[in-house]
């Protein structure tokens, strides 16, 4: 069933006022003054919403409030029930430096749709539409990246892959490098790494690598209306990891996740930009009353995928 689109309209007012919000302390050097502005606002804002909301991928849990924690009822209570997804501030460290990269996120859909992840590592990769059986997590660096070039009718060094810079990904960035595959590394931001493999124009045809679990999530709904591919794996190595996926109802602890098992019917994403990112303007100031924000925004039923451009008024925030 599609999500009345009079909610697109409210998710990007909701992510519009979080990134307005968390500009204030841009090139501050304080992450966290940065990340709980974004946060404040965002509840409060969802909370306007008539819908019966419940938080699938937080920031953390219960103990963790005031974050935006998974399990916490949202909304007005009077409305369809929804299922969110969000990352008030991705791209802590961009905001507080001032640098590129820097988004309020938010995904929703419907009650049971969108996969409750672990507070836990994910192995994933993501690349454009491609057919079943070209890429896959259990194959190698050698033969996913092969076989991508096979399928584009192109060699292995035409191709970019995207991956967070972290000594974990040693190995892998090795591998590319040996194979002539040129590499965007990216510091932060995961979310906004997937996002890259969604057009031509961002000149990426492979992220990869080993990030959070909850962003995998956000990552895979904010692609899947672009109809691409993506698999993810949770990284299960300690024992309160496993007992906390135990309690969501995660049982094969090595489980290859599809898209559309994390991601199910329609959903709606919103991705502001606090700073530059990609081909978004970060919060720009119009006036000493009014500022200017640009959204990536898709709604998968409607097969939409748009850059929103909203006024923000400080009487209204």
């Amino acid at each position: 069933m599609a999500i009345n689109k009079k909610f697109v309209d409210q998710f990007i007012n909701v992510s519009s006022k979080a990134a307005l919000a968390s500009s204030f302390h841009v090139g501050k050097k304080d992450k966290i003054a940065a990340d709980q502005a974004a946060v404040d606002s965002m509840r409060s804002e969802l909370n306007k919403i008539d819908m019966n909301g419940e938080v699938v991928i937080g920031e953390g849990l219960l103990d963790d409030a005031p974050m935006l924690y998974t399990g916490e009822l949202l909304g007005t209570k009077n409305g369809p029930n929804f299922d969110i997804a969000v990352d008030p501030l991705e791209g802590t460290n961009f905001a507080a430096n001032n640098l590129p990269g820097a988004l309020s996120v938010i995904a929703i859909a419907e009650k049971g749709n969108l996969f409750n992840a672990p507070e836990t590592y994910m192995q994933k990769i993501a690349t454009t539409k491609v057919e079943k059986g070209v890429i896959d997590l259990d194959y190698s660096i050698k033969k996913n990246i092969s076989n991508l070039a096979d399928f584009r009718n192109t060699d292995p060094s035409t191709l970019c892959a995207c991956i967070l810079d972290r000594p974990r990904h040693k190995k892998i960035i090795e591998e590319l490098t040996e194979l002539k595959v040129k590499i965007k590394l990216i510091t932060d931001g995961d979310v906004a790494g997937a996002l890259l493999i969604t057009k031509p124009i961002y000149n990426v045809d492979i992220f990869l690598g080993i990030g959070g679990g909850p962003e995998g999530v956000l990552a895979a709904t904010a692609i899947d209306a672009h109809d691409c591919f993506f698999q993810g794996r949770f990284i299960f190595d300690n024992e309160n990891d496993i007992k906390d996926a135990k309690k969501m109802g995660v049982t094969d602890l090595n489980k290859k996740y599809e898209l559309n098992e994390i991601v199910k019917g329609d959903s709606i994403f919103c991705a502001t930009a606090i700073t530059n990112t990609m081909n978004l303007k970060g919060i720009s100031k119009e006036n000493e009353h009014s500022y200017i924000s640009e959204s990536l925004v898709t709604h998968k039923s409607m097969s939409d995928t748009l850059i929103v451009k909203r006024k923000i008024t400080l009487d209204n925030v």
